[in-house]
């Protein structure tokens, strides 16, 4: 049997509430109040905490662990994802996939760990005035939560789908290489988009927040975060909604927060939209502007023999021969991946109806897929999407695609479609509205030039959220500093992907670890006065 370590710590006194259990109104006391507890909020929690200070943390989520993931769909999505992992864009034109429990999108993510590549660091340096932020004064940060995360090279052998990507893109001659992962004695199971039965993946949920907690933090879950409430320059205190049972609506009781520091780590989309229910200040107008995803497209293969994509490590291949081969400034670049392939998540984005869509899932274990990322921001055409608010105050991302990010997906659909086909498909179909199963690389080909590439007709998709209050040298193009503390407000600091002023083009979740662990340990200084020791 899995040893469950939340069972334990809660039994010997860690200190954590739901607030949906709530019956009557709370107020909480302490040096920083963490809005968050996924890649920033559960590293700040750590640092912050082992560094003397009282960390309140609180999310919106409920707590799960171990215990309750049984790799079932049914039960991942409602439970650990962001509007039942249906989140959408205004225009419903972007799905997006983003954790809502305690570990945030660490807790459901697919392990794949990259440091944010050199291009990006000098693109950020040159444009928006982050000085120190070379790959030199980054890397030891990324080495210390390497370390702490167990991130290593997976060194088993792909499983295949992975190895279709590899074996593929041999033949074409487009390099590979194996992703890193952040696991601990992985059990190779394939689900970790639902959850980690086995806790091998080194998530915040088995990592920082309970370490946070052994060293006194609190944890409050099912609490939503509705506004900080300033007095002049400064946070005076936070008003959070107790969540009813179902986690979903508020209930009757409100907690308020009293706190000499305030950090958001909500997650991009979230972050921008606490900040503008909270009307922070925003001169210059850049709150919520310049949120970016990695914009992903899809391609699906039947392949002769049994793929089995649920099955084994989801990632452990991937190239970035098409990011290298662009100027960053240039055409869109595009990093290649696939995805772990279960039944509801196939299900759902395959195209068509009735026997056509059934057709295609009868050959489900036979199912291989690849997605390209989009490495958006970096173009005057690359302009990413806004984050505002629809009427109950919730959050709303609008994201047009520009000709410019349509020619990119275009670009990798015929990157993809080659690839399959030298993998040995028998048929390639690309998700789109107007496409069928394609038996030759030439009749993909024409297929896929042939596509409108249209919103809600090709399917575009993302796991990747960054921007919205990006960080910069200059107040009148950011909305906080490099070190995250808000331009307008002394106490606040924004410790998550939100502030980044691109996206990366990297799987997001390492750079937030090492960025946020650099910041957070240059607060708790500030704070304390004393530099904390790094994480063992």
């Amino acid at each position: 049997m899995i040893h469950d370590p939340w069972k334990d710590g809660l039994a010997h006194g860690w200190k954590a509430y739901d607030a949906s259990t709530f019956t009557a109104d709370r107020t909480f006391e302490c040096d920083v109040a963490i809005v968050g507890t996924g890649a920033g909020g559960g590293t700040a929690a750590e640092i912050l905490s082992r560094a003397g200070l009282s960390v309140l943390m609180i999310e919106e989520g409920p707590l799960r662990s171990s215990s309750d993931f049984h790799m079932l769909e049914r039960e991942a999505y409602p439970q650990l994802y962001q509007e039942s992992a249906g989140r959408r864009t205004k225009d419903k034109g972007i799905v997006i996939l983003q954790g809502r429990a305690v570990g945030g999108s660490t807790t459901v993510n697919w392990t794949s760990s990259f440091r944010t590549p050199p291009e990006t660091l000098d693109y950020w340096r040159e444009h928006f005035g982050l000085h120190d932020y070379s790959r030199a004064d980054l890397d030891p940060w990324y080495a210390m939560m390497e370390r702490r995360l167990g991130v290593h090279p997976w060194n088993e052998p792909p499983n295949a789908n992975n190895d279709a990507l590899r074996r593929g893109a041999a033949k074409i001659g487009v390099p590979t290489a194996v992703i890193p992962r952040n696991v601990r004695g992985c059990y190779n199971l394939g689900y970790c988009g639902t959850g980690c039965p086995t806790n091998a993946k080194q998530s915040m949920l088995v990592t920082t927040i309970p370490a946070a907690l052994q060293h006194g933090a609190t944890l409050l879950s099912r609490a939503r975060a509705q506004r900080f409430v300033f007095n002049g320059d400064r946070v005076e205190h936070l008003e959070c909604a107790a969540l009813d049972a179902s986690g979903l609506a508020p209930g009757a009781y409100t907690v308020r927060v009293r706190a000499k520091t305030y950090v958001a780590a909500g997650g991009a989309i979230n972050t921008p939209a606490l900040l503008l229910r909270s009307g922070a200040p925003n001169p210059h107008g850049t709150l919520g502007t310049r949120t970016f995803l990695h914009p992903v497209s899809v391609s699906a293969a039947i392949m002769p023999d049994a793929v089995d994509g649920f099955a084994g490590a989801p990632q452990s291949i991937y190239s970035d021969h098409f990011l290298h081969t662009q100027p960053i400034d240039g055409p869109i670049g595009y990093k290649l991946e696939v995805p772990p392939i279960h039944p509801l998540l196939m299900a759902t984005v395959t195209p068509g109806f009735g026997r056509a869509h059934a057709a295609i899932m009868s050959q489900f274990p036979k199912i291989q897929a690849i997605i390209a990322l989009m490495r958006d921001g970096f173009h005057p055409e690359s302009i990413g999407g806004t984050v505002g608010l629809r009427g109950d105050g919730t959050p709303l991302l609008d994201y047009p695609i520009t000709p410019y990010v349509w020619d990119g997906l275009r670009r990798s659909l015929h990157t993809m479609a080659d690839i399959q086909f030298a993998a040995g498909a028998a048929q390639v179909m690309p998700l789109h509205e107007a496409a069928h199963p394609a038996t030759s690389a030439k009749e993909a080909r024409a297929m896929i030039d042939a596509f409108p590439m249209e919103i809600l007709r090709a399917f575009v998709t993302s796991a990747h959220v960054m921007g919205g209050c990006g960080m910069g040298g200059d107040p009148a193009s950011s909305v906080v500093a490099g070190d995250g503390r808000h331009h307008q407000v002394e106490n606040l600091y924004v410790l998550d992907g939100s502030a980044f002023p691109t996206s990366i083009g990297a799987n997001p979740q390492l750079s937030i670890y090492g960025i946020v662990a650099r910041n957070a340990s240059l607060l708790a200084k500030t704070l304390t006065g004393t530099m904390p020791k790094p994480l063992a």
